[in-house]
């Protein structure tokens, strides 16, 4: 399955979507940091989305008509309000946000599925218009299926709440979508540390970047390890998100710490990017 990647970061969606057999044609991200990070990280697993010169910056600055067939979008994208001028209907009450540049590479391109995500405040955002203006294009004007929940990284085996809202749709509408179960919590603090650590799972990932302010703060917490106080750091940080071991930060730790905040929780992406797969795939087969 051939996927893009957009409003990337520093890759979640990227690494849970080859982790369950997806190809990367196509990604973008305007941040250098976030750009560097990617790069070091993707550059040698993915060669033909970079020597394609595939991976860009500004998505604004991209026609849809430029972009390579895929199968699936993929997208974080931030949480902005739309027109709230009552002439505006359909896809104009979503321009001049970035949420439009995906509508626009949807209707182009026509894509068997997307897979957005965004904070949980999304539903109550601007009274809940926001996300009925989502829900409406998106069913109604681009004709897709739509199906959301809202998941916790805990319930895919995180030590961590970060609840966020995940939002799938098939351009099929045979389809007949579910999340998947919640799994056991796999991983604990202590296993973070690497020792005793009675504190409960609270709020631990800063969110300073995506464009949105909406019940989004977190904060870096201060951990009790066998009797001493420590702070996260970017190795722990980086379990807690579910990145592999060898997933490096070229940037300064300041700049770690941000990106590992904006980050998605791999094993929650990686968990429902299987089922997309699997319905797809299935659904393929029959036809």
């Amino acid at each position: 399955m051939k996927f893009i990647d957009l409003f990337a970061g520093i890759g979640g969606f990227h690494i849970a979507m080859q982790n369950v057999g997806g190809t990367c044609v196509f990604a973008s991200e305007w941040d250098k940091n976030a750009r560097k990070t990617y790069d070091f990280n993707h550059r040698k697993t993915s060669p033909g989305l970079f020597k394609s010169e595939n991976f860009v910056g500004d998505i604004t600055l991209i026609k849809p008509q430029k972009i390579p067939d895929f199968d699936i979008l993929c997208a974080g994208f931030p949480c902005q309000p739309f027109s709230q001028a009552g002439f505006k209907k359909g896809f104009d009450e979503a321009r001049g946000t970035l949420f439009f540049d995906i509508v626009k590479i949807i209707k182009e391109k026509q894509p068997q599925a997307f897979f957005l995500e965004n904070v949980r405040g999304l539903l109550k955002h601007d009274n809940g218009k926001t996300f009925a203006t989502i829900k409406k294009i998106l069913e109604k004007e681009l004709e897709y299926s739509f199906y959301y929940k809202i998941i916790k990284a805990s319930d895919f085996g995180l030590p961590q709440h970060r609840p966020r809202l995940f939002m799938v749709g098939f351009k099929d509408k045979n389809i007949k979508f579910e999340f998947p179960e919640s799994k056991e919590l796999k991983m604990t603090m202590s296993d973070i540390w690497n020792g005793n650590c009675p504190k409960k799972i609270g709020y631990t990932l800063r969110v300073g970047g995506r464009g949105s302010k909406i019940d989004d703060r977190r904060n870096w917490d201060s951990y009790l390890v066998n009797g001493e106080i420590k702070r996260l750091g970017v190795e722990e940080g980086k379990k807690m998100q579910g990145l592999p071991d060898n997933f490096l930060f070229p940037v300064s730790q300041t700049q770690a710490m941000k990106q590992l905040g904006n980050s998605v929780a791999i094993p929650a992406v990686q968990t429902v990017a299987k089922q997309i797969i699997y319905h797809l795939n299935k659904n393929n087969y029959e036809s």
